[in-house]
Formats: structure tokens, sequence, C-alpha cells
């Protein structure tokens, strides 16, 4: 991971919109405190730098839940469509290599690695849209099986009718309105 160091007020300014963000959409974290969220958020210097490449690169990210047996809060990219500044990128490094022409610039899986964020899973997907309408003029990248990776292939998501579709393309395949959700635990 790059330098993970934001300034005094870089870390002031994501904790306001992250709280921010939290007290308007209580609906996708009933029954968490913010206070609680925040002070583990300020003993790890590390996860408040992903939520803020998260941010920064149009994910709106948001206390989504929080694991029972870990005690970890859960966040994951709330845009209403895939986050604007990853967007046009293929699946992971084999397929980026793969190509002879027209590269993208970059891949879904070494991007949010860089961030220090997973790809959303197509279960975590699916409860995502439960707490609202996302990707309903875009789509997303999710972690693909390895069965399906090693052929070739890798799945993304949307809405659209109201349902949440999985389809398939080539892992080297990159599209203007496709770009991957992130999840990080605190």
């Amino acid at each position: 991971m790059p330098n993970v160091t934001l300034s005094k007020k870089q870390r002031e300014e994501i904790l306001g919109v992250l709280k921010a963000r939290f007290e308007k959409n209580m609906n996708r974290h009933q029954g968490l405190e913010w206070g609680k969220v925040q002070a583990k958020l300020e003993a790890n210097a590390a996860k408040i730098w992903s939520l803020h490449e998260m941010e920064r690169t149009g994910g709106e990210p948001d206390v989504v839940g929080q694991d029972k047996k870990t005690g970890d809060h859960i966040f994951y990219d709330c845009s209403a469509e895939s986050p604007k500044d990853r967007r046009s990128l293929c699946y992971d490094r084999e397929a980026l290599d793969s190509r002879k022409e027209n590269k993208p610039k970059g891949n879904a899986m070494d991007m949010a690695a860089a961030m220090g964020v997973e790809l959303l899973t197509e279960e975590q997907y699916r409860e995502l849209q439960k707490l609202g309408s996302f990707d309903a003029k875009t789509s997303s990248w999710v972690k693909t099986p390895s069965g399906i990776r090693e052929l070739g292939g890798a799945l993304f998501c949307d809405r659209r009718f109201d349902t949440v579709f999985v389809y398939h393309n080539g892992a080297e395949s990159y599209y203007a309105a496709r770009a991957f959700r992130g999840s990080l635990r605190v």
C-alpha cells in the first residue's frame, strides 16, 4: 500500500463526511452508534486512509452493518452509481496483461488492493441492494469465483427493473459505466 498517512485536517474532514453520511442514512446501520465507529477508526490510521480513498474515488462509503462475532464495523461503497473514478477498469492484472491494444487505465483487483479494500462479493452486493437502489445506470465488478476466472470470465452486477442481475464478461473487458464497489472492515 502507498503512503497511508493523512494530515490532521484530512482525517478531520473524512471523519466529518463519514459522520454526516452515517447520521443521514440511519436505515443502513440501525442500532449502531457513530461514537463507537469513530473510536475504532481513530485507532487505525490505515483504515481511515482506505475510507479516504473510497471517498476520493467517488464511493461514498458508509457503515452497512457490524459483524456479530468480531465486532468489526463493515463499510461498503454506497454511491448511487458505480464510483466514477474507478470506471473503465478490466477485472484483474492477468486480464490487463492479456490485452494487446486499447488497454484500460488499470484493473479493479489491483486498485482495490492499493486502496486497502476488497471487491464486494455477489452476496454482499445483494445485501447492499436491500439498503437502497444502487447501479440503476451503471454496473460493478464483483469478486469472481476462481472456476469462472480460470476460464477467462469475470462477474459484474447491476440493478434494473427493480431487480439485481448478475452477468459475465471476459475479464479483459472494460466499460465507461462499470467500476467496482469496495468493502472495508474496521
